[in-house]
Formats: structure tokens, C-alpha cells, sequence
């Protein structure tokens, strides 16, 4: 579910309608960036008194405020703009003249092979990094969140506490209140000038703290770090305890929290598991600002965007669909362009032909000059150079191993009290291509590392006759030398004769020309995960382990290599969660649950079918009651063709007016709220009648009931519109 739900919309004032946007949320005064609390119709006091571009509120002097996101759409049209932008490393030029415009709620999948200039281009948005030329324009207000590939993390500090330094502006906010309470609950001078500047400045702040969310940070927090997989028991654990995977998770979970007006994420489900990856998906759907995503899962990227734009030979295509629409359309405008353009060249071929044959003859000096200043006067078309440089991977003869591969027996490994495996057994033969799929901490990349013999562990492994192990682990780009160029680094691996291949083998994966002379500094994740892969592909082995080969890959590589393995004469073993990767590719496939794994032949699609499943997303299911509301999520909403038993709908029915008298409560109790606190408004608006010393604490107490009312309506009114589009009948 997402952290952000929508809004509730009060009763617009009288005279105003429904419609033009009066809504509690979250505002800002335009002229000084000051936050204030919106009341019940929306307005806002600026602290500084400057009124800002609203309406005047006829009650008072108060001034009317839009919602940040309302603001970017009527005042600047757009979020993030970006005009002409170059980018130059050199003499190469990575980014052309690239013009793009970020309107507000915009799904962009930003996409293009490995060094297009991606990354590039979300830091110059971030303002991490400047272009050669060009502008880059945002409204001054716009808070972006920004998540890199690869970032430093600090391990001094457990999961809670470290996700919870997302909101230290808050938890500083309620320090400062409670100083100031403290402060006042020890005067007695109530009608003097400090007292009464010390109530207005713990109101403000109050009203601020509330605004911000500050009652449901606990909630927040716990809900984030759940949907990323994360158990209740971890959250006391140490942050150095888990993997830089984990961690990462940890830095996604907290920009999340922020809820910046923009995110920013560059490849975030390369460490994900499937259930992690639909929590994301799910929340991204519902989030109130602007996407950018970079990210190389087909299934993810038409999940959530809506709008793809491609970086390919320093330009880019930008078309409002999804990316499977996209390939589409450009196939079907290459096709276009290419047509148009040989009829041009045909037409411009014999137009030079009948200028040379008649350019002597006095009879067609006319019609010559006429068809040399038509020709002249052509707006030649160009047609895009075609970015495709995949080459067929031939890979190194292997030496011929044994049939029987390994044998492992009655596996079993734990973490100090922690147990991962047990019981496990496991036969692999010649030639077999297997696959390890299953949760993030079953124990499949544990497994893996012990068949590498890298990690202790119980039991009894064989490793069979003139076996030669090549493996591929995670962090594997991480471990480069950052200081060494692309030919170097494959230089001091390669041996023998094979040294006399090493560009034939950077060409295979993408690294031509002057690109083999770039440091492995300056590379792009994805280009050093191919460039790692290469260095193991070098020297001859015949067993390949291969732990989420395809982290940091654009989909071209991911399909070279692909058909690299497909066609390797060795056994492979894959761990990984790219359902698209291993279709086609393995042959056998190994699911880990509950400290086993149960062994089911055939591809991926044939596993997923004897699990009646439709997608390795339901893999994750923890309980019955889970799975009956994945059918329904499921389910298309828009074909109403689609068979829904009768007790399903009578289910949703029944949920869906249950939900609406459960609003219906909520909203009476927030209505008589409301109106309690207006009349203690009126009695603060003349300190001389409150006789009561506990009349503040009352007042503060309203006002946090009134705070956690609203945010369940949210979440009510939300569950609402979710069970109502499953209602498809």
C-alpha cells in the first residue's frame, strides 16, 4: 500500500465550489517558501504577513494557498524543465541539445543501453552535476529525492534508527515543543505579553508538527520498511549486520519517507525481491508527485510508467506510453522513416543523374538550372543511425567435466541462532541449466557461496571430476579497480592464448573503439557488471554460478547474454528473480521455502503453471487470506468480460459497504471536531475568557484527535477506491 494516501476534501466555503481545489494538504507560502498549517477551507497565516499570489479570505486577513503540486501546474506549467542540454567528457559527446519538460504526476521510464548518459542526466536534474551547455530550470520550492545505484551508507546505527533520520526535522520539531511546553506549564503571568508569545510560538510549531505528519512517523516507518521485506525482528538489529543490498533498502525506505515532490531512482529493483518489487510498484502508483526511473525490468517499467523516454546516440525519443508501447512505435517509425528516406534518395539520385547527363546540352540548359535549384532547395531527411551493436558471444571451448556436476547431502547452515538451510539436497549433472528462485533470505545466494566452498557449513558436498567453477556474485562490479582502464582490467586477467582476443571480447559486450581506454572509475553500474562478466567469461570453466547476473543490465546486454548462456556447452546455475531472463533459458528450477528447496523440472513458465500461478510475484504469498486479494488485484479492472464467482462479488460488496459506513462514522466524529474547535478558536481569539487551566491541553488534545481521524478517513476512503475497481461487473 502507499505511504501516501489521498487527501480528504472538506465542504467548500459558501459561495465557492467543490471543484476548485479547496483540500487540507500540505502548503506553502510562494514568496518566502514558509509552511503553514491549511485549516478547514485551505488557508494559511504566512508567519511573515507577506500575502502571497492566493485569494483573500473575506473572514479575516488570512490568504489562500494552492497545494505545492497545484502551484507547478497553473503557475509554471511544469516541474523540472531542461533546455538544450549538452553533455561532454572529452571529445565525447554523451548528451546532444536534449530538451525535457517534467509536468507534475508525470511516470517517466527513462531508458537507453548502459552508458547512454542515464545516470548522467538524473544527477544534472538532482543538481549533483552540471551540463557543458544548456539550462536546467525548477521552481524554487521543488524538493527532489534522489536514489543512486551505488551510494556510501553509514553502519553505526540499528534499521529504526537509521530509517527514522528521515524525519529529524520532525523529531527536532518536537523537541522544541515540548522545551516550550515545559517552559509554560511553570508561569502563572497567563495575560502577559510573554506568556502569550510563547503560547502563539508553540501553536505554530504544533500546527507544523501536525502538517508534517509528525503523529504517524511510527506508522510510516514500520509500513516502509515491511513493504521492503523487512521483519519486525530486524528492526533492532545493527545496519552492519546486513548486506549492502539490505542497506540500500534501508536509504530507498528513507527518501520514501521524505516524500519529496520528485523522485529520482536509478535502477531501484536490483536489490528487490518480487515481493518488495510489487510493494514498490504499488506504492509509485499512488505517489502524489513526479517519477523518474531508470530501470531495465520490462515488467516493472510498464507497471508504473506511463511516459518513456529513451537516450540512444546522445538524443532522445519521448512518447507519453508505457515501454512495451514505445519498442513498438519506434519499429513502426523506423520503418516510416527509412521508407520516406529512400524515396528521397531515390528521387534526389535521378534528379543528380538527368543534371550530369543534360549539363552540357544548350536544349536543357533550362530544365538543368530548373532541377538544380529544386534540388537545392530539398529539406533533406535524416534517418537516426541505428543503435545496435549486439554481437553473437562465442564462448572459450570448455574442458568436458564429469556427468555428475556436485552432490550435496543434507546442507544445512546457520548465522549464530539464525538458520538459513536444513536438510538440503541437491544433485546437478553435465549440461544442466538450473535456477534459484524464492524470497530474499531463503538462503539462495547462501547456498550458492557454499557450493563455491567460501562460507562453512554442515553436510557433505562433492565436487564432481575436472569440474572448473566460474562465479559471479552480487557485489562482483564492486570489486574493480577503479584506478585501471577497460583494456587494463581485462589485460591482467587474461592468459594464454585467449589474450589475443580481448577486444573481440569487449566488443561482444558493447566496449568499441575508445571506449576499452575509459577508467573504470568514470563507468556506469551496468557497464561495470559487463565488464566483470567478461573477466569471468575469459578463462575456461565448464560449471558458471551466476548470483542476479543481470542487476545493473540494460535489456540489450541482458539479451546477449542470455543467448551467451543458452548457447554455453557447461552447466549454469542462475540465481535470480528476471522472470523474462530465464524464460528460455533454464531447464530446471529450484524453490527455496521455509530453510528448503523442492526441485520442480522444466522452464520457468512450466513451474509457474504446475503452481497455478500467473507471475513469480505470487511466490511471496504468506497466507490464504493474501492470496484471495492478489486474485482480485489481479484481475483486469478493465475487462468486464472477466468471470467473477458469486461469492467473490458478494465479498466485495459486502467489504465495499462496510468500508463506506466505517467512513460515514469517521467523517460525523471529524465534523463534530470540527465544530468544538471552532468555539475554542473564538474563545482563543480573546485569552481574558479562558478560565480554565487546562483549557490548552484540551485544545491540543482535540486537535491531535481531530489529525489521527483525518489520516484514517485517508486510508479508509483509499482501501474504498481499491475494493471499488475491483468491482468489475
Amino acid at each position: 500500500m502507499a505511504l501516501t494516501p489521498r487527501r480528504r476534501v472538506p465542504p467548500a466555503p459558501p459561495g465557492k465550489s467543490s471543484r476548485t481545489g479547496w483540500q487540507d494538504s500540505h502548503f506553502r507560502c510562494y514568496r518566502n517558501g514558509s509552511l503553514g498549517c491549511a485549516g478547514r477551507f485551505g488557508s494559511l497565516k504566512c508567519p511573515r504577513q507577506e500575502p502571497g499570489p492566493g485569494l483573500a479570505c473575506p473572514a479575516d486577513r488570512r490568504v489562500q494557498f494552492r497545494p505545492f503540486h497545484y502551484l507547478c501546474t497553473t503557475l509554471y506549467g511544469t516541474m523540472v524543465s531542461l533546455e538544450k542540454i549538452s553533455v561532454s567528457f572529452g571529445g565525447f559527446e554523451l548528451l546532444r541539445e536534449i530538451s525535457l519538460l517534467v509536468g507534475p504526476r508525470d511516470r517517466i521510464g527513462l531508458t537507453g543501453r548502459n552508458g547512454s548518459g542515464k545516470t548522467t542526466l538524473l544527477r544534472i536534474i538532482a543538481g549533483l552535476a552540471s551540463p557543458s551547455s544548456g539550462k536546467v530550470s525548477a521552481p524554487r520550492e521543488l524538493v527532489i529525492g534522489y536514489l543512486p545505484q551505488q551510494m556510501e551508507v553509514a553502519d553505526l546505527r540499528t534499521v529504526w534508527q537509521e530509517t527514522e533520520s528521515a524525519f529529524d526535522h520532525i523529531l527536532t520539531l518536537r523537541d522544541e515543543i515540548g522545551t516550550l511546553q515545559q517552559e509554560i506549564s511553570g508561569r502563572h503571568d497567563f495575560h502577559s505579553g510573554d506568556y502569550l508569545r510563547l503560547l502563539e510560538e508553540v501553536h505554530e510549531k504544533n500546527d507544523r508538527y501536525l502538517l508534517l505528519g509528525g503523529n504517524n512517523c511510527e506508522a510510516d516507518i514500520e509500513q516502509a520498511l515491511t513493504g521492503l521485506g523487512f521483519e519486525r525482528s530486524d528492526f533492532s538489529r545493527n545496519t552492519s549486520e546486513f548486506s549492502g543490498g539490505w542497506r540500500m533498502r534501508i536509504e530507498l525506505a528513507k527518501l520514501l519517507l521524505r516524500k519529496p515532490d520528485l523522485l529520482l531512482l536509478d535502477e531501484p529493483t536490483n536489490h528487490l525481491d518480487i515481493e518488495s518489487i510489487q510493494w514498490l510498484e504499488d506504492y509509485l502508483k499512488f505517489f502524489r508527485g513526479s517519477v523518474i526511473l531508470v530501470s531495465h525490468d520490462r515488467a516493472f517499467l510498464d507497471n508504473v510508467t506511463t511516459r518513456t523516454v529513451e537516450i540512444s546516440l546522445g538524443r532522445i525519443s519521448d512518447q507519453k506510453m508505457n515501454y512495451t508501447a514505445f519498442r513498438r512505435w519506434k519499429e513502426e517509425q523506423r520503418a516510416q522513416q527509412l521508407a520516406a528516406y529512400r524515396n528521397q534518395q531515390k528521387m534526389i539520385a535521378d534528379t543528380e543523374r538527368f543534371i550530369e547527363r543534360f549539363r552540357y546540352k544548350a536544349t536543357k540548359a533550362v530544365q538543368v538550372q530548373s532541377r538544380i535549384k529544386s534540388l537545392e532547395k530539398i529539406d533533406r531527411l535524416e534517418i537516426e543511425p541505428e543503435d545496435n551493436q549486439a554481437v553473437l558471444i562465442r564462448f572459450t571451448q570448455v574442458p568436458r567435466s564429469g556427468n555428475v556436476v556436485l552432490e550435496a547431502r543434507d546442507i544445512g547452515k546457520c548465522y549464530g541462532e539464525l538458520e538459513v538451510l536444513k536438510g538440503v539436497d541437491l544433485s546437478v549433472a553435465r549440461g544442466e541449466k538450473i535456477a534459484f528462485v524464492g524470497r530474499n533470505g531463503e538462503g539462495k545466494t547462501t547456498l550458492a557461496r557454499i557450493l563455491m566452498q567460501e562460507i562453512g557449513f554442515s553436510g557433505s558436498l562433492q565436487i564432481g571430476h575436472n569440474v572448473r567453477i566460474g562465479y559471479f556474485a552480487q557485489n562482483q562490479a564492486d570489486l574493480l579497480d577503479p584506478g585501471l582502464t577497460v583494456l587494463e582490467t581485462i589485460d591482467r586477467v587474461a592468459a594464454g592464448e585467449i589474450r589475443t582476443r580481448i577486444r573481440d571480447m569487449l566488443g561482444a559486450f558493447l566496449f568499441s573503439g575508445e571506449e576499452v581506454d575509459k577508467k573504470v572509475s568514470v563507468l556506469s553500474g551496468g557497464e561495470r557488471s559487463r565488464l566483470a562478466m567478461i573477466s569471468l567469461l575469459l578463462e575456461p570453466v565448464n560449471f558458471l554460478i551466476l548470483d542476479e547476473p543481470t542487476n545493473h543490465l540494460d535489456m540489450q546486454s541482458k539479451d546477449i547474454l542470455k543467448q551467451a548462456l543458452v548457447n554455453f556447452d557447461g552447466t549454469v546455475l542462475v540465481v535470480s528473480h528476471d522472470r523474462d531472463f530465464l524464460d528460455g533459458l533454464v531447464t530446471c528450477v529450484y524453490e527455496f521455502r521455509n530453510k528448503k528447496i523442492r526441485q520442480h523440472l522444466g522452464g520457468i513458465y512450466d513451474f509457474l503453471r504446475k503452481k497455478k500461478l500467473d507471475s513469480l510475484r505470487e511466490l511471496e504469498k504468506r497466507s490464504s487470506a493474501q492470496r484471495a486479494a492478489q486474485e482480485l488485484r489481479d484481475s483486469p479492472g478493465d475487462s468486464a468480460s472477466q468471470e467473477v464467482s458469486f461469492e467473490m462479488r458478494k465479498e466485495i460488496n459486502r467489504v465495499i459497504s462496510r468500508t463506506e459506513k466505517k467512513i460515514a462514522g469517521i467523517e460525523e466524529g471529524i465534523t463534530r471536531m470540527e465544530v468544538q474547535l471552532a468555539e475554542m478558536d473564538q474563545l482563543l481569539a480573546d485569552s481574558s475568557r479562558i478560565t480554565s487551566g487546562g483549557f490548552f491541553t484540551d485544545y491540543e488534545q482535540l486537535k491531535g484527535a481531530l489529525a489521527l481521524a483525518l489520516e484514517e478517513w485517508e486510508k479508509e476512503h483509499l482501501e474504498l477506491e481499491k475494493w471499488k475497481e475491483k468491482k468489475n461487473w
